[in-house]
């Protein structure tokens, strides 16, 4: 038996011997190649003078025996800064052994210098790789873009007035603070790095346009994973806030109209330490919040033709002062997704919350026209106040998931049924098939033709300029509930 398993020990020895002889042949052979995992790595918008993320690629050796990689170099070299397997000088990666079934990983960083011109600027490089005398190619590609950028030690900017600009976009590292008049132009594009919020303390006025919106978001341009991008993760930055202080002479007036907000803590927070007037949140979109979407404390606002939607907690806050939501589209429907995107689970609430019974907010009256109030959840309309049924405000003309209203003012409102039909196009993000929410009404959604024609006329045509009323032959197409009227 001793002897056997020696003659057993001396066979294993060899063989792996012989099999490693062979894995180390290494073959001249020019018919023989790499293969990679990708033929282009392609950076989204990059800010000039601020480093990108790091993406990476794999370079194969499917053959049986190995490869000497004789030298790995770029054409340029400015731009892309490149690792190999941790080399981070390619003037030492020569006569690189990449042996038969292995693999190497390759990292990638662009750093674009500022320039002159505010149009994005391409910026593209090749990485080589020579073996047996051919030479194979990756291609590095990114588009630079010079930004303003508000950046501090102290993590703190302050500005009496401000005005955002359209010539190019502002990249803000930190808290933005400023102290009398706001004014976005239309176009304007703002990116806030991780927790960056602004904080208003004046009047503040956008005016964005159907084709040149105001947005702000964050400053990832890249992909979480695979090709979900990082502007589909809420909380990416703080939100914006707006203060009314009693110190101050006189109550702040906020007018905004196309502006986009999108995948922060919070979207937009107004507070006000008596009644502040908020004028218009006209066809603007608050969308995928952390935390809430909407908040109006001790506030009067017009919220017309906007869609506020996927916040993990309330979509709409509002306790204090005279809301008036018209034509507006309000659906929660966080985290409804096949990808694990958002790091802040959903919490069970309705996307509408009205809290008429603080004791350290003023009264809160806010009325419903043509809009739409629904999600995931089972009640998505909940009104706190001491005595419903002699609430005052109208509540008319709308789509709700939510429970019947017993209140005085609540008419000709359509409620959810188990039996409805989708009401809108799409309220699942599905990423392997690129298909995004999307709530626009679904062609047998209930919503259509539920709105009061009166009301319309504040506002003819939709968030995307579609006409609400039309007349056709033989027939009125009559005004949908919520900012969007079916095509």
């Amino acid at each position: 038996m001793h002897h056997l398993q020696l003659r057993i020990i001396l066979l294993a020895a060899i063989f792996c011997a012989f099999c490693a002889c062979r894995e180390d042949k290494v073959s001249d052979d020019p018919n023989l190649h790499l293969t990679f995992s990708t033929d282009a790595v392609t950076f989204d918008t990059v800010f000039t003078g601020v480093g990108s993320a790091t993406l990476q690629f794999i370079v194969y050796n499917k053959n049986a025996n190995a490869l000497i990689i004789s030298r790995i170099w770029q054409d340029v070299g400015e731009d892309f800064k490149v690792n190999v397997d941790g080399e981070a000088d390619l003037s030492q990666a020569t006569d690189w052994q990449l042996r038969g079934g292995d693999s190497l990983i390759v990292f990638v960083k662009v750093n674009i210098d500022p320039t002159s011109q505010n149009a994005p600027l391409f910026v593209h490089d090749n990485l080589n790789f020579a073996v047996n005398g051919n030479v194979q190619t990756v291609s590095l590609e990114a588009y630079g873009q010079n930004v303003h950028l508000i950046k501090t030690k102290k993590r703190l900017t302050v500005r009496d007035n401000f005005i955002f600009t359209a010539d190019k976009p502002y990249l803000i590292y930190d808290t933005l603070a400023i102290s009398s008049f706001m004014h976005f132009d239309a176009g304007a594009r703002l990116y806030f790095h991780n927790d960056a919020v602004i904080l208003s303390y004046g009047d503040v006025e956008a005016k964005g346009t159907l084709a040149q919106p105001v947005v702000l978001q964050g400053d990832r341009t890249d992909n979480l994973y695979d090709s979900v991008p990082y502007a589909f993760v809420a909380g990416m930055w703080g939100g914006v806030y707006l203060i009314d202080s009693k110190d101050s002479p006189a109550p702040k007036t906020y007018n905004l109209d196309y502006v986009d907000i999108l995948s922060a803590n919070v979207g937009l927070f107004c507070v006000s330490d008596r009644s502040a007037d908020l004028p218009q949140l006209t066809n603007s979109r608050i969308h995928n919040h952390a935390v809430y979407g909407l908040v109006l404390q001790n506030t009067n606002a017009n919220v017309v033709n906007s869609e506020i939607s996927n916040a993990a907690a309330y979509c709409v806050y509002l306790s204090g002062g005279k809301q008036r939501f018209v034509h507006s589209t309000i659906a929660s429907y966080f985290n409804s997704t096949d990808v694990r995107i958002q790091s802040t689970p959903r919490e069970d609430v309705a996307a509408v919350y009205i809290n008429n019974v603080s004791k350290n907010n003023i009264p809160t009256m806010s009325s419903f026209r043509n809009c739409i109030v629904t999600g995931v959840r089972q009640n998505n309309f909940l009104l706190a106040t001491p005595l419903p049924k002699y609430y005052e405000d109208t509540i008319a003309n709308n789509y709700l998931k939510a429970d019947s209203l017993d209140i005085t003012n609540a008419k000709n409102n359509v409620y959810w049924t188990k039996n409805d039909t989708a009401v809108f196009r799409n309220t699942y993000y599905k990423y392997k098939e690129y298909h995004y929410y999307d709530f626009q009404l679904d062609s047998l959604s209930p919503a259509r033709g539920i709105g009061d024609s009166l009301v319309a006329l504040s506002c003819p045509l939709d968030r995307l300029g579609q006409p609400r009323v039309r007349f056709e032959p033989g027939d009125t197409i009559r005004p949908d509930a919520g900012c969007y009227q079916y095509k």
